[in-house]
């Protein structure tokens, strides 16, 4: 699995290049996140937006970031397309992760 990776302002932004992020590929995403996180970046954006479809695996992986940063950084998410999206709604996902529409929006708020 390949990974764009970028630091701005203080953010590492990631940005997974894979159409599904599912049980096949969620522990290399979330050892790529931590993997950040050990080497000092505290504030991690993940951009979404090549993904199309994310399971419950890719979720749990989110969850256990979250906890991994255990308040003593921030975590947000952006370029989530409808349907993923919509199941972070139903799942009520998106009351524990920022989530914002784009890397601007999402950069934006992570500033302020």
């Amino acid at each position: 699995m390949n990974f764009e990776t970028e630091s701005r302002d203080g953010v590492v932004i990631i940005a997974p290049l894979a159409r599904r992020l599912d049980a096949a590929v969620a522990m290399v995403f979330k050892q790529k996140v931590l993997s950040a996180i050990e080497q000092g970046n505290s504030r991690v954006l993940l951009d979404f937006s090549h993904i199309d479809f994310i399971d419950s695996s890719c979720l749990g992986a989110l969850v256990s970031i979250l906890k991994n940063l255990n308040g003593r950084g921030e975590l947000a998410l952006c370029g989530l397309n409808d349907n993923i999206r919509g199941m972070f709604k139903l799942t009520r996902m998106d009351r524990i992760f920022t989530i914002d529409s784009d890397r601007q929006a999402a950069l934006h708020s992570m500033r302020h």
